[in-house]
């Protein structure tokens, strides 16, 4: 260097040690995580864990999906949480196991296949029904293939060379053999009683088969004359569903409804009142209906009071009653009877009553003996004998409205009977599948009678289904959100008996035989033999359920034991929601990664579950274990989209998994899991994905300074505890705090509280506050330097910590971090627990006297902002400031510290003089002012400091602390 060379010319960077990472800022995550996903397959994570002996059990029992179609944003939710469950209890020391599982039976796979029988012009009842199930068991197996991929694309960690499937032979084999045990505890029983029915699909559905729909409904108010009693009268009914009319029986009255008696007296020409005609109504409907029969106030007067009483023993004629071509079929009496169903909410006050198509109608039925009918064919058409409207349809095969509703309009009209019609549009049931109309059907069917008296030994909990499933509700099973616990009891508490039998052919058979010529309520109607229900598993567990279905079954299953010609075979299948509720038996009971009791830890689905998967399994697990298959229930909201409306493919607003990991990632779908609080509806879309993808580059880039200030650290560098700086004894501090709330929110299923506490810590204790404060020591201070020594231990500490609580929520990243620092073929962060933590570090009197820190800290920092926003500084390092602070003790902690490193200003003067009024002081941090002034001296070259005695050394332009650095 030529002596004239000026002295703030000596380059210094190459001394300062800078982080040195291979980390990339930019994750690249859809292109990078596949390749984890096959190292994660080729070392064989899963299986390697299960190695690890002596650890706890801990059991998340998977609520199968239907195999039927690509995932959606619900599955993608769903799986994830499960997946934060099954890694955090493993990372805490569990042997966390997860067999994935899918629901393959029942109705929408069959009705794919019968869409394509249609589209050949073939019709499935022509065709062999082994063939037929086979087609749909290849249908189901191969979007169990395709699920699977997209499940593990997802980073969802499981069993996934052998997951669970309920058309595996030994799935079908116990699924029967529970349904035997049914049948043997003696609360299987057919019975006739109106149920949900799909005349689309021809076939009964259950409650969570069911969805509302808007839809318009004719409605009508209809005259009913007395034959006995109230004469002179006409009793007035209002239905939404004229087809019913045809199958009434009794008409409804409210003991405790206020009734009158009204007198038309003037019409206008459309009303098809009648002048002088006298109705009886109740009196808080009567002005409305009044107003359907387009009469106004004027036009009709109210006579006298009609008590209930008045009704014991009217009898009326039906409307059909002398209908041209009705060849006598209405001409029987129609009771009216007392009901507490009937109200004067909406209506007329009184209820047209058909025993074989509603519940309420049902039960007023069972309870006076009236008749039920059998007017209504699978398909939704009336019978073909029946007069006047034989065959007509009530729904047609497209679903929409048949003939019938009108044609009783009309036959009604001429009948004399229509006082007015009208429509509304409502809330109404539609199948989940066809998106048809259902209705209410009265059929034979096998239910499960959930308030039969049990004798199996089991009675612990109660000796019925309903009482074991309440105690069971109320006392063994947690709840997460604690709702859910009121949700399924008062579900439970209130359902009718399970119907378990569909009319299709795709699922497991009702594995019974009936005698023939003996009725229902007979001791021998159903063949109970132990031998025989023996046979029929073992021919399963061989041949799959698909046997039951070949010639000569039954033959081959009574042979020595009861003669075949006596038995009819039953051809019904269980509902779905049957299996997936037996699941416990096959999975939990059966398979060595299973449970000793065959209870599950948990079971986590959508809340839309608690009449779904948590009912049925609860249900099913009561008759045949005694109690609950699980010991927890937790449950996810829906996904909504940013506007919170429903996602819709109609509206354009659907999220699918793929495009976001196609995007972004796999890991930002997790992170917007993480993030949100999944007991209540999820919102998605393209904002709140870019805010999540913002969050994660935060929490990226503070792991990514973690990499670099570690580069080259060893265990000989580690600083003791005791030996550190507070700042640093802080930071142990807050780790001891985190691992409480870690631990304990992972347990509580808490991930957002899990996250948010996680996140908050990285953004702001970490990168805002201590990685800012120590970068000059990380960077200056000397490789032997005790305060860069224990800042890099802290890091160490952290790094173990911090990628070990992430993982379960960030698998892939986590993944990344570790790989970055820790190379190997076999190395996984997955393979890993979370560090323990030790007591110790807790430090609440250091913690107090740093939260003081802080808030100075606070105020001085925002006084340095307002002179760099005023251009007076560039950098805090420019000032030192004169901190003016009432209180002695906070003095007193902030002399105890390297304030002005805290503050990272250059110098620092501390003072309990009085401020000037012109000092700059923070609303929310009372009793401390910043007067600010600029640091004198010369900048340091390598630290930036401006400090008096730089050039004063050897090195020039460098304060003592670098000179005594470079040597």
């Amino acid at each position: 260097m030529s002596a004239d060379t000026p002295e703030t010319s000596v380059d210094y960077r190459e001394t300062v040690f800078l982080p040195e990472t291979e980390f990339p800022m930019r994750a690249n995550l859809p292109a990078r995580e596949p390749e984890w996903l096959e190292r994660w397959a080729r070392i064989g994570i899963y299986d390697r864990l299960r190695e690890k002996a002596g650890r706890p059990a801990f059991v998340l029992h998977d609520g199968p999906p239907y195999a039927n179609g690509h995932l959606h944003i619900g599955h993608a939710l769903n799986k994830t949480i499960k997946d934060i469950i099954v890694r955090s209890h493993q990372m805490m020391g569990f042997d966390s196991r997860y067999v994935p599982g899918w629901d393959c039976h029942g109705l929408p796979i069959e009705w794919k296949i019968e869409e394509q029988y249609r589209a050949k012009g073939l019709n499935k009842d022509d065709v062999d029904t082994v063939a037929f199930r086979q087609e749909c068991r290849r249908f189901a197996q191969s979007w169990v293939d395709t699920q699977r991929e997209e499940f593990k694309r997802l980073g969802i960690t499981g069993k996934w060379q052998d997951p669970y499937l309920t058309m595996d032979y030994h799935a079908e084999a116990v699924i029967a053999e529970e349904f035997m045990k049914f049948l043997m505890n003696g609360t299987l029983y057919q019975g006739s009683k109106p149920v949900m029915w799909s005349p689309v699909e021809k076939t009964a559905l259950a409650e969570a088969e069911v969805e509302y729909h808007d839809h318009t409904s004719h409605t009508i108010w209809v005259r009913f004359k007395p034959r006995k009693g109230l004469e002179g009268c006409t009793v007035v009914i209002w239905t939404t569903t004229p087809w019913t009319i045809p199958q009434n029986r009794a008409v409804a009255y409210g003991p405790e409804i206020a009734y009158g008696l009204y007198e038309v007296t003037g019409r206008p020409e459309q009303s098809t009142a009648i002048i002088g005609e006298q109705l009886v109504l109740s009196d808080a409907l009567a002005a409305q209906v009044m107003a359907a029969a387009k009469l106004d106030e004027a036009m009709y007067r109210r006579l006298r009071d009609v008590p209930a009483s008045e009704f014991e023993g009217v009898v009326l004629a039906h409307p059909y009653a002398g209908i041209e071509g009705g060849n006598g079929e209405w001409e029987f009496d129609v009771p009216m009877l007392p009901g507490d169903h009937v109200t004067d909410d909406a209506g007329t006050g009184f209820v047209h009553t058909a025993p074989s198509h509603g519940d309420d109608d049902y039960q007023l039925g069972l309870k006076f003996g009236l008749k039920m009918t059998y007017n209504v064919e699978p398909d939704g058409t009336y019978r073909a004998s029946l007069p006047v409207f034989g065959g007509q349809a009530i729904i047609e095969p497209d679903g929409k409205d048949g003939p019938a509703n009108v044609s009783n309009i009309k036959a009604l009209h001429a009948q004399g009977a229509l006082l007015a019609k009208g429509k509304l549009k409502h809330s109404y049931p539609h199948s989940w599948r066809s998106k048809a109309p259902l209705i209410y059907r009265n059929t034979p069917q096998w239910f499960a009678a959930i308030d039969h008296k049990l004798a199996d030994g089991m009675g612990t909990y109660g000796d019925t289904i309903r009482t074991r499933a309440l105690y069971s509700i109320e006392e063994l099973v947690q709840f997460t959100p604690p709702a859910g616990r009121n949700r399924l009891h008062s579900m439970i508490e209130t359902r009718p008996d399970w119907v378990l039998s569909r009319q299709r052919a795709w699922g497991v058979p009702l594995t019974c035989f009936t005698k023939k010529g003996a009725q229902p309520t007979d001791s021998d109607f159903l063949l109970r033999n132990a031998e025989v229900n023996a046979r029929i598993s073992a021919a399963f567990e061989t041949d799959g359920a698909d046997v039951w279905y070949t010639p000569g079954f039954k033959e081959k299953m009574l042979e020595g034991i009861a003669n075949p010609a006596e038995y009819t075979q039953v051809f019904d299948v269980l509902d779905v929601w049957f299996d997936s509720g037996s699941t416990h038996a096959f999975v939990l009971r059966d398979r060595a990664d299973g449970t000793e009791d065959g209870i599950a830890d948990v079971y986590m689905e959508g809340t839309d579950q608690h009449r779904g998967w948590f009912h049925s399994s609860l249900l099913q697990a009561c008759a045949t274990k005694g109690r609950a298959p699980y010991r927890n229930v937790v449950t996810h909201g829906f996904t909504l989209d940013e506007k919170g409306m429903k996602m819709s493919k109609s509206i354009g607003n659907t999220v699918a998994p793929q495009q976001v990991i196609d995007e972004y990632g796999a890991d930002i779908l997790r992170l917007w899991v993480a993030q949100s609080d999944y007991t209540a509806d999820q919102r998605i879309g393209p904002k709140i994905l870019k805010g999540t993808a913002d969050s994660y580059r935060r929490l990226r880039n503070t792991l990514r300074f973690m990499l670099g200030a570690l580069a080259g650290y060893s265990e000989t560098e580690a600083v003791a505890p005791e030996a550190m700086p507070e700042l640093e004894r802080w930071v142990l501090h807050r780790l001891a705090e985190l691992d409480e709330t870690v631990r304990a929110g992972y347990t509580a299923y808490d991930f957002q509280g899990v996250f948010q506490s996680l996140f908050t810590f990285c953004t702001v204790d970490l990168s805002a506050f201590y990685f800012d404060i120590r970068k000059d020591a990380l960077y200056c201070d000397g490789p032997e330097s005790p305060r860069r020594r224990a800042t890099r231990t802290v890091l160490d500490l952290l790094f173990h910590r911090l990628t070990k609580w992430l993982a379960p929520m960030l698998p892939f990243t986590m993944e990344d971090v570790w790989l970055s620092r820790f190379p190997g073929a076999e190395n996984s962060v997955h393979l890993e627990d979370f560090a323990e933590t030790p007591k110790a570090w807790l430090a609440p009197e250091l913690a107090a006297k740093w939260e003081g820190i802080r808030r100075a800290r606070r105020a001085v920092t925002a006084a340095l902002e307002v002179q760099r926003t005023a251009k007076v500084i560039g950098a805090s390092l420019e000032a030192a400031p004169v901190v003016h602070v009432e209180d002695a003790g906070l003095e007193a902690a902030l002399k105890s510290v390297e304030f002005a490193d805290i503050c990272i200003t250059s110098d620092l003067i501390l003072t309990t003089d009085p401020a000037p009024s012109e000092a700059f002081r923070l609303p929310e941090v009372p009793g401390v002012a910043v007067v600010f002034e600029t640091a004198s001296g010369a900048k340091c070259e390598r630290c930036w400091k401006i400090l008096p005695d730089v050039g004063s050394h050897a090195h020039a332009q460098t304060c003592k602390r670098c000179n005594d650095v470079l040597g």
